[in-house]
Order: C-alpha cells, then sequence, then structure tokens
C-alpha cells in the first residue's frame, strides 16, 4: 500500500471518530468479514494509537515499529499522519499522544447505550453505600471501566472510566471470565502471564481456574488486595433481558475500613438489587 493510499484510508476514518477496525453487518457477526471489506489503514493507525501507554507514553518511530509489527517505514507514515490530524505530537525524535484522542472514547461513553443505563445505577449504589462503584467489559486480558463513581471516596485511581485493569486479578474480570464457557477460561488462562500485581495476588493457573469457577457458581467474586494493597472488592455479572452476560459492576472499599465478611454482608445485597433492576433495563 502507498503513503497517499494508507493516508487516504487511514485519515477519514480517524477524523470521523471510528473506534473499530471491523464494523461489519448483523448477517457478517458470525462469520466474520471479507479480508478485502477490512481497511488496513485504519487497523495499522489505530494499532500505532494503541502502542502508547502508561509504561510508554513517549515512543520513537523504530519503538513504535516494534509494537505494532509494521516496518520502520509504515510507522513512520502512520506516525506523520496521526500527527498531521492532530493525534500525535512530535518532539525531535519522540511522539507522544495529544488530548485529541480522548475524542475517540468520548464517542463511545457519549454513543453507547450501555454507560448511560449503568451509570445513574452505580451512583444510587455508590451513595447509598458510601463506598466507590464501577462498572467494566472484558476487551483481551484486561478490563476495560465504563462508568464508575467515588461517592466521595477515592480508594483507587483505576475506578474512572476509560481505565484498564488486570481481568485475573479484579472482581469484575473473574465475574467476567466466569461468564465464558470453561473451554474458553482455559485458552483464555494459558494466553496470560499472570503478574503478581500483590503479594496477594492469584498466579498458579489452577488456582486461577478454580476461583473462576468459584465466581461462576456463587454469581459473585470477591477480591482481597490482589489488584492493589488495600482495595477489597465484590462483583455481580450484569445480564440483559436474554440473559446475557454483557458487563459487570462492582463495590470496591479500603480494607482499613472493612473486612471482606462485612464488604459481602453489607454491600453484596444491594449489589444484587443493583443488578436485578439492570436485568430489566438492559
Amino acid at each position: 500500500m502507498s503513503a497517499a493510499r494508507a493516508f487516504e484510508d487511514l485519515a477519514p476514518a480517524i477524523s470521523q471518530g471510528f473506534a473499530s477496525p471491523a464494523t461489519v453487518t448483523p448477517e457478517l457477526e458470525h462469520q466474520g468479514p471479507l479480508k478485502r471489506d477490512l481497511v488496513a489503514g485504519l487497523e495499522k493507525g489505530l494499532a500505532v494509537i494503541e502502542a502508547f501507554d502508561q509504561e510508554r507514553p513517549r515512543l520513537t518511530i523504530s519503538e513504535v515499529a516494534v509494537r505494532t509489527g509494521l516496518t520502520r517505514a509504515a510507522a513512520r507514515r502512520y506516525l506523520l499522519t496521526l500527527t498531521h490530524l492532530g493525534f500525535v505530537s512530535q518532539d525531535r525524535k519522540m511522539f507522544a499522544l495529544t488530548p485529541k484522542v480522548l475524542r475517540l472514547g468520548q464517542s463511545y461513553m457519549h454513543s453507547a447505550r450501555l454507560p448511560r443505563i449503568v451509570e445513574p445505577e452505580l451512583h444510587k449504589l455508590a451513595y447509598a453505600l458510601k463506598e466507590a462503584s464501577s462498572a467494566g467489559v472484558l476487551d483481551g486480558n484486561d478490563v476495560i471501566c465504563i462508568a464508575a463513581t467515588s461517592a466521595g471516596r477515592v480508594v483507587s485511581p483505576t475506578l474512572q472510566p476509560g481505565t484498564r485493569v488486570a481481568a485475573h486479578c479484579s472482581g469484575n474480570g473473574r465475574v467476567l471470565l466466569a461468564a465464558l464457557p470453561p473451554e474458553d477460561v482455559d485458552a483464555w488462562i494459558k494466553r496470560q502471564d499472570l503478574v503478581a500485581l500483590t503479594p496477594n495476588t492469584i498466579t498458579h493457573p489452577e488456582r486461577l481456574r478454580i476461583e473462576i469457577a468459584r465466581a461462576r457458581s456463587l454469581g459473585y467474586a470477591c477480591i482481597d488486595q490482589e489488584l492493589e494493597m488495600g482495595l477489597r472488592t465484590v462483583a455481580v455479572p450484569l445480564r440483559n433481558y436474554k440473559g446475557e452476560v454483557v458487563a459487570a459492576m462492582n463495590i470496591s472499599v479500603h480494607a482499613s475500613r472493612m473486612s471482606m465478611e462485612q464488604l459481602v454482608e453489607h454491600c453484596l445485597p444491594p449489589l444484587l438489587q443493583a443488578q436485578a433492576h439492570l436485568r430489566m433495563l438492559l
């Protein structure tokens, strides 16, 4: 693909706020789109954006090429295109994302039905309990927060829309994984590098399978300082009217204020009530 063609493919798509490299019609959803129907330039351009993260907020052309699997020449073209469109800034050899990238996430938050339905219920729950609450969806190895409220208690910086946390050691992640068929859970675990984020993080595959199975059996998951020291969470899946799990919702507290037993006793019943109410709306 020529640089001019890549620019023509990538620029209109990104400038219009597309957030997915493959948009398919319902009849193709299960079998997947044909390769000729996909815009390779858009897919690669979004991969360049995703190459930047908290650990590496500034990257060189060569680093972007390594992270995306592109050639150095292709990475340079995409970075220059994104710079021209205002999504990337350049300082000598270093590139970084600009705040304009937030438009992509805002397009989802403002247009998607799920966050708009879940958010009011989170506020009711959080302010009734005076504890932080959030909802998230599974995305590969992580859970992405789609709605959150602190109710005046800031217990973790991860409890805000747009943040990503490891699914294997988060409450929302556990119940979302529990919603998958066991064979899919096994395949997911095999793909993971189960990093210990705290001394409490479960990193043994078989023990993680047991905890996911426990969450499936109980209908909720409890996390005791696996994601962050001092953070305890109870989470439940959110189902739509067809019974399909579409998201997860949790209550998070600081360990110094509440034991795990108190968390379950005090927070799980209202969490289950909110779950039942949302099922009628989703």
